[in-house]
């Protein structure tokens, strides 16, 4: 894949609780197209997905569930307690991820890859790297974390961290190692260095201080435009989403800088002022957005509109195959103006593509409506 022109390909890897996907995400707002290769496999073996009747061949019908998917977690017990069942999935699993791998990067626009995989230095992907990140974290702060963020207790998180490989094993390989110890800001000044030493002449794509502006309670009237917010705007994001969301939404500088290691943000201006802001990510090719608000004294279809084009035009670049909206309160009855622009009212059990249920699972909150809207045909392992 690297050897492609004009293409610099960065392998990222770390054990567990390191902060590898924070990482990955901190890489892709400055710029480059991420890869998150676990996420892959799980598409690999997804019904009618390429691997999944070889997976079945393999190792029996008792692992499907009452829909004929291929239960996770029962597979997830099988291998992970006999080594060499866990050997023959990778065998299966692989090939078929490389070639998704190949495929996004050649459809890739930017020219900066990230590819992100727990398993990085064992496998052959590594031999299309032309750079090796590791993330490392000392073992109390993975613990604090698997604890905090899984739920899982300290006998369990100590048990997950030491049945890896030791993580002075990636640390010895690697071309650049991110210390993640907890703070965001730190981390994101490491990620910001290590981007500039190692892509020449590579500057971060953003606007200017001046673009980005605190709003004023005046009546706006003007054409509405939209811009992505940065890390450096991380006060003026915290202010816009207390305010629209009347305080329901309470968020500290702090907050929104964390944030930035799961999502991003498009603001939407109107006459240089802030007046509506939507939190969105593109995850396994599937964008998710929440956090929509607007100003009251605004034209909420023609905001919408021209906020969620901007989330769909950054989601393109990402490949992003479907678009999920979670809306509450009075935006998830205008069925109207989701309409118009696309969008279908629906649950997640009715998205038909397994990694877009799991998206919507995983992101559905109490009282929040899903819309939907299919971006790609061309699908990365689609079912067969």
């Amino acid at each position: 894949m690297s050897n492609l022109p004009g293409k610099f390909v960065i392998g990222l890897t770390g054990n567990i609780a390191t902060g590898k996907s924070v990482v990955r995400r901190m890489l892709e707002h400055l710029g480059a197209y991420t890869i998150d290769a676990d996420a892959l496999t799980h598409r690999v073996y997804a019904k009618g997905a390429p691997g999944y009747q070889l997976v079945i061949d393999k190792f029996g019908k008792w692992l499907l569930n009452k829909d004929n998917e291929i239960d996770r977690k029962k597979l997830g017990n099988l291998v992970f307690s006999d080594p060499e069942a866990l050997r023959q999935l990778e065998d299966i699993v692989h090939p078929f991820v490389r070639q998704a791998a190949d495929i996004l990067v050649k459809r890739a626009t930017q020219s900066v890859i990230v590819i992100e995989a727990i398993k990085l230095l064992e496998g052959d992907l590594r031999n299309v790297c032309d750079s090796i990140w590791v993330t490392n974290a000392p073992e109390e702060t993975q613990v604090e974390r698997l604890i905090r963020k899984r739920g899982l207790s300290r006998e369990q998180a100590l048990e997950r961290i030491h049945a890896q490989s030791p993580q002075s094993q990636k640390v010895t390989v690697a071309n650049m190692v991110i210390t993640n110890t907890g703070s965001y800001d730190d981390l994101w000044k490491q990620v910001s260095e290590a981007w500039k030493q190692i892509i020449p002449g590579a500057k971060e794509k953003e606007p200017t201080d001046s673009t980005i502006q605190k709003a004023k309670p005046t009546k706006a009237t003007g054409e509405f435009s939209v811009v992505r917010g940065k890390p450096k705007n991380a006060s003026v994001i915290a202010e816009l989403i207390t305010r629209l969301s009347k305080g329901k939404r309470s968020m500290s500088v702090d907050d929104v800088m964390e944030s930035f290691g799961e999502k991003a943000y498009m603001l939407l201006q109107q006459d240089g002022q802030m007046v509506g802001v939507a939190g969105w990510q593109v995850e396994n090719l599937v964008t998710r957005t929440s956090d929509i608000f607007l100003e009251d004294n605004i034209d909420t279809a023609k905001a919408l509109e021209i906020l969620i084009a901007g989330v769909e035009s950054a989601s393109s670049e990402l490949q992003s195959e479907a678009s999920l909206i979670f809306v509450l309160n009075e935006l998830s009855t205008q069925e109207a103006i989701w309409q118009k622009l696309g969008y279908e009212k629906r649950t997640p059990e009715t998205l038909g593509v397994q990694a877009w249920q799991d998206a919507a699972i995983e992101s559905t909150s109490a009282g929040s409506g899903l819309f939907f809207k299919q971006l790609r045909q061309d699908r990365v392992l689609r079912p067969i």
